[in-house]
């Protein structure tokens, strides 16, 4: 005699609440993608406005960013899983997770502070010249978003370390994961064409 197994979705994926929340939150995104090609556009146009000062190859360090990258790579993968942990009702493993996620993506921006610092500190702030007003206005808005993403982290961790894992967190989180992997997307731009390109 065989048994049927039954699976429940966990939460429903197709649910009215959780598709139009993740959907909305796709439009979020979409917006704020708008946001940065707009930034991103200014920056190509006043890339080579130095105005005799130092370009991208006299000031970037293409090992230091590339190792930046490499944690922010990691803390994108470790949100997908515990995005996968959550589904699964893994508190403990989406608690580790999440704050691995955490510990990268705080390793990033640290790593971002320190070259606004290293450059302030020899002269090249943003008002130097137009090129570097496009560089700390594209790689700032993407650091202020890596405060949000942080900060997001200990929001949503809290009540799971304190309630379990229901349905809305499991919504939540799904949000968070989305946005760790936008961030990633748009560094992966920044870091092609800001550094890599602008050193070559």
């Amino acid at each position: 005699m065989t048994h049927a197994i039954k699976h429940e979705p966990f939460p429903d994926t197709h649910h009215d609440v959780y598709s139009k929340t993740t959907f909305g939150f796709w439009l979020y995104l979409i917006s704020d993608f708008m946001l940065f090609a707009t930034i991103f556009s200014a920056y190509l146009v006043l890339r080579d406005s130095t105005f005799g000062g130092p370009g991208a190859r006299e000031l970037f360090n293409i090992d230091f960013t590339t190792l930046q990258t490499l944690l922010l790579l990691c803390a994108a993968f470790t949100s997908g899983l515990g995005g996968v942990s959550a589904h699964r009702k893994l508190k403990g493993a989406t608690i580790s997770w999440f704050f691995v996620t955490f510990i990268f993506g705080l390793g990033f921006f640290g790593m971002q502070v320190n070259e606004f610092v290293r450059l302030t500190a020899t002269g090249n702030d943003w008002a130097k010249n137009a090129f570097l007003s496009g560089y700390y206005t594209l790689v700032g808005t993407h650091a202020l978003h890596m405060v949000f993403a942080l900060l997001w982290v200990f929001v949503l961790l809290i009540p799971i370390f304190k309630e379990g894992i229901t349905p809305l967190h499991i919504k939540r989180l799904t949000c968070l994961r989305m946005f760790w992997q936008f961030l990633n997307i748009i560094w992966i731009f920044i870091f092609s064409v800001v550094y890599v390109l602008g050193v070559i």
